[in-house]
């Protein structure tokens, strides 16, 4: 293998490349790609991860943004025959064609400024994926598995919950990286549902209940879903209406949602 250029981690990227060999075995070993299996690594970076998935024999295929890694990702693995590029951005990138008719596994170090938007984008290929393991800011992480009750929970945890299984996996100190970010980052696994276990009859209706609901969390829900639907309606949905978003579960918010749309009829 020749050796590859040298490259700077461009913050307007939210580059921070891992290489911690520690963490990266205990990533893999989380994930455990098989040969049979396809896998799509979203911000390979240099390459640090891509490896020993490649390694399993998987087909891989990789979303880099960032144009100068291109160059450095083919030098090392262009010779693989299970090895693809995609140069562009994952916040646009189609992953049900990707998949074409296959369930796909996905991996990635996120970069942080991205890494909301990007899960949500995800969730709408729910159908295509597998299961999808992240490194993330921890305080995403957090707010993914929260529980109602939480601080840090909220429209990003209970959507996520909604179409996935949600586990936190283990904590990735700031020393693991080049360069150091700031924060402390997260191993995260996402499995989605075959079926939802409270499936909602509009999801779009669900995200405007729950953007509605977070968009003041300190007020009441009488207060949040003025606009969406009246307290008395909540009430008969055994719902105290005096409650504040965070105190709700799933499947109070699929409730309030499926009569959102039936009212509407």
């Amino acid at each position: 293998m020749q050796s590859p250029p040298q490259h700077q981690a461009r913050k307007r990227f939210g580059q921070n490349f891992l290489n911690d060999q520690g963490i990266i075995r205990r990533i893999v070993r989380a994930v455990s790609p098989l040969e049979h299996q396809r896998v799509l690594e979203i911000g390979p970076g240099q390459g640090a991860i891509t490896e020993s998935i490649l390694a399993s024999g998987c087909q891989l295929d990789v979303i880099e943004l960032d144009r100068d890694l291109i160059p450095i990702l083919e030098g090392k693995f262009g010779g693989e025959t299970n090895f693809r590029i995609h140069q562009g951005d994952a916040l646009k990138f189609d992953f049900t064609a990707l998949a074409a008719g296959d369930k796909l596994r996905v991996v990635g170090n996120l970069p942080y400024n991205i890494s909301t938007p990007l899960i949500f984008h995800l969730l709408t290929a729910h159908n295509c994926i597998a299961d999808m393991h992240f490194m993330l800011q921890k305080e995403v992480v957090d707010r993914l598995a929260a529980q109602p009750g939480s601080k840090t929970y909220g429209r990003l945890g209970i959507m996520a919950q909604y179409f996935c299984e949600v586990e936190s996996l283990f904590d990735v100190p700031p020393e693991a990286f080049t360069p150091r970010p700031k924060v402390q980052s997260a191993i995260v696994r996402l499995t989605p549902y075959e079926t939802p276990p409270c499936p909602a009859n509009n999801v779009d209706t669900l995200q405007t209940v729950l953007r509605s609901a977070f968009n003041q969390r300190r007020k009441t829900l009488r207060n949040t879903l003025k606009g969406v639907i009246d307290s008395e309606a909540i009430e008969s949905l055994g719902i105290d209406s005096g409650l504040r978003p965070e105190q709700l579960g799933l499947a109070d918010y699929v409730a309030i949602a499926n009569a959102v749309d039936s009212n509407s009829e």
